[in-house]
């Protein structure tokens, strides 16, 4: 029950409006502070603060805030965001009273459940080994479907050895031209060879090491000479295509795991910190996964590599890449990026190339996409900032929540027993900061 004291946000961003909202609602008394100086925040936590809640999306500013305040009021219940998983460990082993709590952990299980099913509020694991999912009020275990696991098994292999880019489509040219060309020539060696001696004349023919001796008919001297000219042609195209499959930091394999799926995967549009977790997760579940990232300087890059989790570098809202893509036979696309019309453009498009695909769409900071859903349907919207607000009021006042999500009543928490409550949320203009 909300008391006398007193709770401080810092943070300038929309996710702090949140919090301050959702706390105010409440019935909690708040202080609210945009980027405030040590200075400042030295003369607030003088007076009656009882708790504090750092909400900013630059997690390095995030980790500094922490620190100064642990320094002036060491011990205060303390509560931050922070994305990257590096600096949150570096944190909670600094300060051990501090809550580091995620917005893309608190919004994959309910990003999950919208992809894969829809009747689900959340699907997460909450037992190793086991995923658990929240229908209603309850808690009931979750298998992915045969059909799902065997359609995206079925996907992945379908990719294998098929090209996704005009990069990969010359390597492979290149490469089966250079195998037809061998098998020909080698047949026709049969002619006046052993089929061992054939094969090693064709090979060392097409490897341009060495050629047999001309052939005494005057067809098969013609064909020599065409191959000849093709060899020279092919293993430049080959070149080529090695040379920029090699640049391109092999994000998308032609074999193994991190092929581009062809079907029964989910199209992961924005590989930030949200689209990772949602594509760590998808996998973990079986569902095969594509993503799509408009930079590939973006930081998460490198570690979905070595997640295997192959990323193409395109823009999502593209008609192109989204049938690159796979599009015509996804699961469904998640649009996770940071910018809400982003998201809009990627989920339009989407159901511009197929009418009856499942779109997950990430909100929190905007309200595009609900003026945008109020005109028709698009897809499941995920307010992230939300379920971070909800989350974290609960959090900075005693309570234990693994987990929020919106159901058709209102956002629902569920505690680490397994018990669920519904949440009163608040729109960001009922914070007056």
């Amino acid at each position: 029950m909300p008391t006398s004291a007193v709770t401080l946000v810092v943070g300038d961003a929309d996710l702090a409006r949140r919090v301050c909202s959702d706390l105010t609602s409440q019935g909690w008394q708040t202080v609210h502070l945009g980027e405030p100086s040590d200075a400042e925040l030295d003369q607030v936590l003088r007076g009656d603060i009882d708790a504090v809640a750092v909400m900013m999306h630059d997690d390095i500013r995030a980790l500094r805030y922490c620190l100064v305040i642990e320094h002036l009021r060491p011990g205060i219940r303390l509560s931050v965001a922070i994305f990257d998983r590096t600096v949150r460990r570096q944190l909670e082993s600094t300060i051990p009273n501090c809550v580091v709590l995620s917005p893309a952990a608190i919004s994959v299980p309910a990003i999950t459940a919208a992809a894969v099913d829809p009747s689900a509020t959340l699907i997460m694991r909450r037992i190793p080994g086991s995923w658990q999912c929240l229908r209603d009020r309850d808690f009931t275990r979750w298998t992915l479907p045969m059909r799902l696991r065997v359609g995206s098994l079925l996907g992945v292999l379908g990719g294998q050895l098929r090209p996704y880019d005009v990069g990969s489509a010359t390597l492979i040219a290149g490469a089966l031209g250079l195998l037809v060309l061998t098998a020909v020539d080698a047949l026709l060696g049969l002619q006046h060879a052993s089929a061992m001696r054939a094969i090693y004349d064709a090979v060392r023919t097409t490897a341009t090491i060495s050629s047999p001796e001309p052939p005494e008919s005057a067809w098969l001297l013609g064909w020599a000479s065409i191959a000849a000219a093709m060899v020279m042609a092919l293993t430049a195209t080959f070149a080529a295509g090695m040379v920029s499959y090699l640049l391109s930091g092999r994000h998308v394999t032609l074999i193994g795991r991190r092929v581009l799926p062809r079907s029964g995967h989910v199209i992961v549009v924005g590989m930030g910190q949200v689209g990772l977790r949602v594509a760590e997760q998808l996998r973990a579940m079986g569902i095969a996964v594509a993503g799509i990232e408009r930079y590939a300087t973006a930081p998460a890059a490198p570690l979905a590599r070595s997640l295997r989790i192959p990323v193409m570098f395109a823009d999502g809202s593209s008609r192109r890449v989204l049938l690159r893509a796979g599009v015509r036979r996804a699961l469904a696309v998640v649009a996770v990026t940071s910018d809400e019309r982003d998201n809009i453009a990627v989920a339009i498009t989407a159901l511009a190339c197929r009418a009856n695909v499942r779109i997950v769409l990430r909100a929190g900071s905007d309200d595009a996409i609900m003026e945008t859903t109020s005109l028709f349907r698009i897809g499941s919207v995920v307010d992230v900032n939300g379920l971070t607000a909800a989350f974290v009021a609960q959090a900075l006042h005693g309570a234990s929540p693994v987990a929020a999500g919106l159901t058709a009543r209102g956002m629902v928490l569920a505690d680490e027993g397994g018990a669920t409550r519904p949440i009163e949320t608040a729109t960001p203009l009922r914070c007056s900061c």
